[in-house]
C-alpha cells in the first residue's frame, strides 16, 4: 500500500484479503501500525511521526523491517500467496527497498496508492479512524481529529506519490479519490488483474448492508431442504413486520433490496417500499437429487454422501448439485456489485447468507457453512476502517430452526457450535 494517512489504506487492504481469502487464496495483511503499537508507540503524537525525530525513527523503521520480516516467513513457512504490506510506504525510497527485498525473495510486488486530494472524503476517513484505530483509544474526538490533521501534515513533508514516468518500471495501481480515476502500470498477471478489478469496484463512504433470510416458508415447517415453496403463517407475518424493522434501522436511507428468484424471497419482499431487484446469483444451494428432501431421508437413502459432507461441507456437491464453493463463484459477480453500491438489503437464503456474511467478516471457508444465520432476524452490517459492526434486530416470530449440527440428521439449535462465527449471530450487537 501507498498513500498518506485517512486515505482508507487499511480499509482497501483488510477488503483485498477478505476477497481473496473467500476465493481460497491464501492472503494476510501485515500492519505496520500494529508492530509500531508492539515496539511500546502505541499513542504517539504527530510528533512521533516528524522525520527528523530520530528516536522515533528508529521505532518507526523497526515496526517495518519486523513487518517484513514476518511476510516474508509467512510465504516461506505458510506458502502465502498474497501478502499486503499495510504502511503509507510515502517515499521513492522506501519503496525501493521492499522492492529490492520481494525480489530477492522470489516475490513480485504490486505497488497500490490510495491518493486523494478531496478534504470532505479525508475528514469523513479522520472520522472514522480516529473512533476506530487504536492509536486513538480513550482520546477527546476533537483532540484526535487536531494531531491526526497534524500528522497528515508530517507525512505530506516527504510524500513522493507514484509516477507513471520515474516509476514506470514497477507494477503498480493509483486510485484517485477512492475510484473516481484509476491509473493502472504494468499489471501482467491473472491475479494482478483480478485484484484490480476488484479495487475498481470499492468505494469507502460510509453504507450499510442489510442481510435477511427469508420468511419461514412451508418446507421449513416440513424440514425439507431447497424447494420453491411459498411462506408459512408466520412466514408471512415477518413479512409484514419486515418494513417496520428495516425502517428502525435505516431511518430515511435510500435503500435497493434484492432477492432471489425463488417464492418465499419475493414474498418476504412484498410489503418493503423500496426499488427491488431479483438475482438468480442468489438462488438458495441447489441440492440436486436430495432437493426437497429431509436429512433425515438423505442420510437413509445416501448414507455416504451424507457423511461425506459433514466432514467437508463447503467442498461437498450434492448430486446432480452443488456446494458451497460453487455458491462462492456465483456470488462473485454480486460482490462486486455490493462493493460498487451503498445501502443495500438482501433477502435470500440460509447457504448464501452464509457465504455472503463470510465474506464481510473474513470467515474461514471451513467454518462458514456452519455458521448459525436464524430466520426472523435482520442483520446490519457497517463495514468500518478496521473493522465491521455488526447489529442483530430479531423480530420475535416465532420460527422453526433449520440449522443442522455436524453428525446428526436432526435440526434445530440446542447446542450450537462454540466458535466464534456461529456465536456472532447469537448474541448482543457487536463489533467484529
Amino acid at each position: 500500500m501507498v498513500g498518506l494517512p485517512a486515505r482508507g489504506k487499511s480499509f482497501i487492504a483488510q477488503k483485498i484479503v477478505r476477497y481473496l481469502s473467500w476465493l481460497s487464496i491464501k492472503s494476510r495483511c501485515f500492519n505496520v501500525g500494529t508492530y509500531r503499537r508492539q515496539a511500546g508507540a502505541s499513542h504517539p503524537n504527530a510528533e512521533f511521526f516528524d522525520v527528523d525525530n530520530k528516536e522515533a525513527y528508529k521505532i518507526r523503521q523497526q515496526a517495518v523491517t519486523s513487518a517484513v520480516d514476518d511476510m516474508m516467513r509467512w510465504f516461506e513457512d505458510e506458502d502465502g500467496v498474497v501478502a499486503i504490506l499495510d504502511a503509507t510506504n510515502s517515499t521513492r525510497d522506501r519503496r525501493q527497498w521492499v522492492l529490492k527485498l520481494c525480489r530477492e525473495n522470489g516475490i513480485e510486488p504490486m505497488f497500490l496508492e490510495s491518493w486523494c486530494d478531496d478534504q470532505d472524503l479525508v475528514l469523513r476517513n479522520i472520522a472514522d479512524v480516529k473512533t476506530t484505530s487504536p492509536d486513538y483509544k480513550g482520546v477527546d474526538p476533537e483532540l484526535a481529529t487536531t494531531d491526526f490533521l497534524q500528522r497528515i501534515a508530517q507525512y505530506e513533508r516527504v510524500y513522493e506519490p507514484l509516477d507513471d514516468k520515474k516509476d514506470g518500471d514497477l507494477t503498480f495501481v493509483r486510485l484517485i479519490n477512492v475510484a473516481q480515476q484509476v491509473v493502472i502500470n504494468r499489471i501482467e498477471t491473472y491475479l494482478e488483474s483480478r485484484i484490480v478489478f476488484y479495487v475498481m469496484n470499492l468505494h469507502i463512504k460510509p453504507r450499510c448492508i442489510w442481510l435477511s433470510r427469508h420468511g419461514e416458508s412451508i418446507y421449513n415447517l416440513e424440514k425439507k431442504i431447497g424447494g420453491d415453496s411459498s411462506l408459512s403463517a408466520r412466514g408471512l407475518q415477518y413479512a409484514q413486520r419486515l418494513p417496520d424493522l428495516v425502517r428502525q434501522s435505516a431511518g430515511d436511507a435510500d435503500l435497493t433490496v434484492w432477492t432471489s428468484t425463488l417464492i418465499r424471497t419475493q414474498e418476504t419482499a412484498q410489503h418493503l417500499p423500496y426499488k427491488q431487484l431479483q438475482w438468480k446469483a442468489l438462488d438458495e444451494l441447489d441440492a440436486g437429487v436430495c432437493d426437497g428432501m429431509t436429512y433425515e431421508e438423505i442420510e437413509d437413502k445416501y448414507p455416504e454422501d451424507f457423511k461425506a459432507r459433514d466432514e467437508d461441507k463447503y467442498e461437498y456437491r450434492y448430486r446432480g448439485g452443488e456446494s458451497y464453493r460453487d455458491v462462492v463463484i456465483r456470488l462473485e459477480p454480486i460482490i462486486m456489485e455490493l462493493e460498487r453500491q451503498e445501502n443495500i438489503l438482501i433477502i435470500t437464503h440460509q447457504a448464501v447468507l452464509r457465504c455472503i456474511y463470510a465474506y464481510f467478516m473474513n470467515v474461514p471457508q471451513e467454518e462458514s457453512p456452519w455458521m448459525s444465520i436464524p430466520l426472523h432476524t435482520l442483520i446490519k452490517l457497517e463495514p468500518r476502517a478496521y473493522d465491521t459492526k455488526v447489529t442483530r434486530i430479531k423480530a420475535n416470530i416465532p420460527a422453526v430452526s433449520t440449522y443442522k449440527e455436524k453428525g446428526t440428521s436432526r435440526v434445530g439449535e440446542a447446542t450450537i457450535s462454540s466458535t466464534s462465527s456461529c456465536n456472532m449471530l447469537t448474541g448482543a450487537p457487536e463489533a467484529v
